[in-house]
């Protein structure tokens, strides 16, 4: 079992910037991928972003490349969304997740064993 707590949403003007963190607890050591997911109001969730937790690998969705970045501290089990330029559209609750398995489509919900419980972001214009 992998648990995941995370932190840090809030409201922000656009433009500005806001940076997710998400705590795993757990058979950590298991874990090949973590990324994190959006919901916004009234929609389905939706990839943002995924990275290994032992490679050199990251990935993002056309919509937050350029402007999200995600970074990890393995030594922390932590993982970071970096969020930049933020929009209006970027209004979501967000949420974390742990795959276990290598390979993975990432961008894929099913490929995720465990998920955290959310945290909201509302971005004004």
């Amino acid at each position: 079992q992998v648990q995941l707590v995370e932190s840090g949403g809030g409201l922000v003007q656009a433009g500005g910037s806001l940076r997710l963190s998400c705590a795993a607890s757990g058979r950590t050591a298991r874990v090949n991928f973590m990324a994190w997911f959006r919901q916004p109001p009234g929609k389905e969730r939706e990839f943002v972003g995924v990275i290994s937790w032992s490679r050199d690998y990251t990935r993002y969705s056309d919509s937050v490349k350029g402007r999200f970045a995600i970074s990890r501290d393995n030594a922390k089990n932590m993982v970071y969304l970096q969020m930049n330029s933020l929009k209006p559209e970027d209004t979501a609750v967000y949420y974390c997740a742990a795959a276990m398995k290598d390979p993975i489509v990432s961008s894929r919900r099913s490929e995720y064993d465990y998920w955290g419980q959310g945290t909201q972001v509302t971005v004004s214009s």
